[in-house]
């Protein structure tokens, strides 16, 4: 018996943990009863940018008996179109479900799919295993009605399904597994074929709090894989190389003893390359947790940071308790450290939230300088208690997946589209830290962060400029732009500071047209890297090269002072990754040489 778990991700780069966890703990437990060479199982990943034919073409030539697609808001809509032509081409296959997006409202999601046997709810690595073992044992009973399920399969815990009859079969959910019970999910995969994607861990499940927006706030027992089994998949992860490992814990230092281990055996041994992501709540860091963050290898680690908002009556609607100064405090001794990247979180369209109030919230978590602002918007998900509350608050939310809010009591439709708009201006010139010099000096010429990235997205929206993918240097160009259009602003100081930023990052091969002329000064260039080619002082990294390769692997660059600013490619920041820039000599300014 061939069974197929499949998985529609996101994207290429993002791996899929819960297949991976349900074959690990399936294979484990039927090898314990002895029914190991009775289903084979295996997995297949593709993503959204596939089309539904090719997923289905590849589904076709497995030939598998069973199928279990794993269900998310991101890949629900390609599993709904794929399954009508799925049941055409392979009619006896059996079709299963699972995951957060069917887990709730099941029975509607059977009778709107028609094509699928069953559905899983919850924790799926023991139903899935003991629906395999239900399958061996009764393969020829079942052989003879393929799409529906025999009335005794109600012993199961965890599933929906279908009878012969027509009737539909709600199973108690089942209780929560002990973390330690599963296998280590990717103990016997090949990580080369993982190598450009992000693996995801979770070291626990459920979460301490209540938020009224999130599936994890149902589950209060926050369960722990022990801490010497953590250790010891991490080093494995570690001896592999991978490049960054994504903890799924919902608010992983719920518990500071199980996270202090966790950092500390990271920061112990690192291994130079790999990055570890965390979900926290900032407000629970302590002075021992922020000092050992502050030991971590700069880029080792990178922290996710729920804000929210800003807004007290918002933060008691969605049941969060959250503490903004703590919040700002501990932010703040991150980034003096300079070495953990932050990402600091808010969602638009939360109750009580009016435009007023997002602003506000907004410039408050702007302030705290995160290397990451996300602005997020509501997604009122199936099961939720925001989905529950979402008449009482006038919540309009998309009837399709993601279900993103349209509008609330206190936002309209078109505030929601002011926010779209600063979001991808956030996006484009703050998330990519391209722009940072220039962006430091822009927000002080306005009264806030927020009026500054709508004045900017509304520029864009009056020159025809959303809706298209700008290069690199045409965003530097329209930001020239912008900012040119603003007569109050000093236009040679931020030449200079957007010249620098574009240069901190790679050494272009175009030059920008508000670059300044350079030729005025290419015979003090030239003496200049000259020099560093005898005696090697700014470029460290570039010993033994004559003049011509360095100016290659350089950039050197005569500011509007007069400064001669070398970039250095070789000395990067490791938490930046912009190159190492010094003032190299002071030359004349163009008005002294002319």
């Amino acid at each position: 018996m061939k069974i197929l778990l499949a998985a529609i991700n996101a994207k290429y780069i993002h791996s899929n943990l819960g297949i991976y966890s349900l074959k690990a703990y399936a294979e484990e437990q039927l090898r314990y009863q002895g029914k190991k060479d009775q289903a084979e199982i295996s997995l297949g990943e593709y993503t959204i940018n596939h089309s539904t034919e090719a997923i289905l073409r590849d589904l076709y030539r497995r030939k598998p008996d069973v199928i279990g697609f794993s269900c998310y808001i991101w890949n629900i809509q390609w599993i709904r179109s794929l399954l009508p032509d799925l049941r055409a081409v392979l009619p006896e296959v059996r079709i299963w479900l699972g995951g957060p997006e069917v887990s709730f409202h099941s029975a509607g999601i059977l009778r709107d799919n028609p094509e699928a046997e069953l559905v899983m709810t919850g924790e799926g690595e023991e139903t899935f295993a003991q629906l395999l073992s239900f399958l061996v044992d009764n393969r020829e009973e079942m052989a003879s009605h393929c799409g529906y399920l025999p009335e005794k399969a109600g012993q199961l815990s965890g599933i929906v399904f279908k009878t012969l009859s027509g009737t539909v079969i709600e199973t108690p959910r089942r209780p929560v597994m002990d973390m330690d019970r599963l296998p280590f999910s990717y103990g016997s995969m090949d990580m080369k074929a993982l190598e450009h994607r992000i693996i995801y861990y979770e070291s626990s499940r459920g979460c301490p709090f209540s938020c009224s927006y999130c599936l994890s706030s149902i589950d209060k027992q926050v369960r722990f894989r022990s801490l010497d089994r953590v250790k010891e998949e991490l080093s494995f992860f570690l001896k592999a190389g991978v490049p960054q490992v994504k903890f799924v814990d919902r608010t992983f230092n719920s518990r500071k003893d199980h996270a202090m281990a966790i950092w500390q055996f990271i920061r112990d041994h690192d291994n130079g390359m790999t990055n570890f992501h965390f979900e926290i709540a900032a407000d629970l860091l302590d002075q021992e947790e922020l000092e050992l963050l502050a030991s971590m290898r700069p880029g080792l680690v990178q922290l996710e940071i729920g804000v929210q908002s800003a807004n007290p009556n918002t933060l008691a609607a969605i049941r969060r308790r959250t503490d903004l100064q703590k919040i700002g405090a501990a932010a703040a001794v991150i980034n003096r450290g300079r070495n953990v990247h932050q990402h600091l979180d808010l969602i638009a369209g939360l109750p009580y939230e009016d435009l007023a109030s997002f602003r506000r919230s907004f410039d408050q978590v702007y302030a705290m300088e995160p290397e990451q602002l996300q602005l997020g918007f509501l997604k009122v998900l199936k099961g939720s208690y925001m989905e529950e509350m979402a008449p009482a608050y006038g919540i309009r939310a998309s009837l399709t997946p993601p279900y993103e809010v349209l509008s609330t009591r206190w936002l309209s439709y078109g505030d929601i589209l002011e926010l779209k708009a600063v979001e991808e201006m956030v996006e484009v010139y703050y998330n990519s830290r391209q722009f940072t010099l220039t962006l430091e000096a822009l927000v002080r010429e306005y009264d806030s962060a927020y009026s500054m990235f709508l004045e900017l997205a509304q520029y864009y929206e009056a020159r025809g400029l959303t809706g298209f993918s700008h290069s690199r240097l045409a965003r530097f160009e329209i930001l020239w732009d912008f900012i040119s259009a603003c007569p109050q602003l000093p236009l040679e100081a931020f030449r200079d500071r957007l010249i620098t930023d574009l240069y901190l990052r790679e050494n272009a091969k175009s030059r920008p047209s508000f670059a300044r002329d350079q030729s005025l000064w290419k015979s003090h260039i030239r003496e200049l890297f000259q020099r560093e080619q005898e005696t090697p002082h700014y470029l460290t990294g570039y010993e033994g090269y004559d003049s011509r390769q360095l100016a290659k692997m350089a950039h050197a660059e005569v500011m509007g002072d007069g400064s001669l600013v070398l970039f250095d490619y070789s000395q990067r920041d490791p938490l930046t990754h912009n190159a190492m820039a010094v003032i190299a000599a002071r030359l004349p300014r163009k008005e002294e040489l002319l």
